[in-house]
């Protein structure tokens, strides 16, 4: 069963595998959103981070490639009364837009490494000059917790990747650190994340 299989898979389950509110450090930055107007939400899966921007006044586009997890954004969004552009997209071989969001939001998101560097290039050439880029992701810590993530180390972050990723961008900022999270039954316990906030 190829990645895209097992998450179309996963989808087709009833409920929301991640539940239906946003990703706490996500709604954490709700402060940094105020003024700007569109936003990319990447591999959103069924919707709860883009619904949650959409919600915040932004005209937002979400994108994944499993057409299951879209069909309950939309419904997601319907529930919430709210606007939501989704696009059914496989993050390395989509036609990213050049400058075209205010903000792109990449949550849980992993890719083979030989694929990462491409993907970073167009979360930042996406965003329009002065963007805000928010990415949360998995340390390879994680493999202890076992509590969400992908099964290899090689796909999660750590700083040294991120900071030679967005070591570019006009701000950067970079956190690590050890939190409990609990988003549907999917994400549920102790977690090694690391947090990146950064502007173009």
């Amino acid at each position: 069963m190829s990645e895209q299989e097992r998450w179309e898979t996963r989808f087709r389950a009833p409920g929301y595998a991640f539940g239906k509110e946003p990703n706490a450090f996500l709604k954490s930055q709700a402060p940094l959103l105020r003024g700007r107007k569109t936003a990319l939400s990447v591999a959103d899966g069924e919707g709860r981070n883009g619904v949650w921007l959409a919600e915040r006044g932004l005209d937002v586009l979400t994108i994944d490639f499993s057409s299951a997890a879209l069909e309950k954004a939309k419904a997601l969004a319907a529930e919430r009364g709210v606007k939501l552009r989704t696009e059914v997209a496989d993050v390395t071989t989509w036609h990213w837009p050049k400058a075209a969001f205010d903000v792109v939001a990449a949550i849980f998101i992993f890719v083979e490494p030989h694929e990462r560097d491409a993907l970073f290039a167009n979360l930042k050439n996406a965003l329009v000059p002065g963007g805000l880029l928010l990415i949360q992701g998995y340390r390879p810590k994680q493999l202890e917790y076992r509590t969400g993530g992908p099964p290899t180390a090689a796909r999660m972050y750590t700083r040294d990747i991120l900071q030679a990723g967005f070591g570019d961008m006009t701000t950067l900022d970079i956190r690590e650190h050890d939190s409990a999270i609990s988003e549907g039954n999917s994400h549920v316990g102790m977690s090694a994340l690391i947090d990146l906030v950064a502007t173009k």
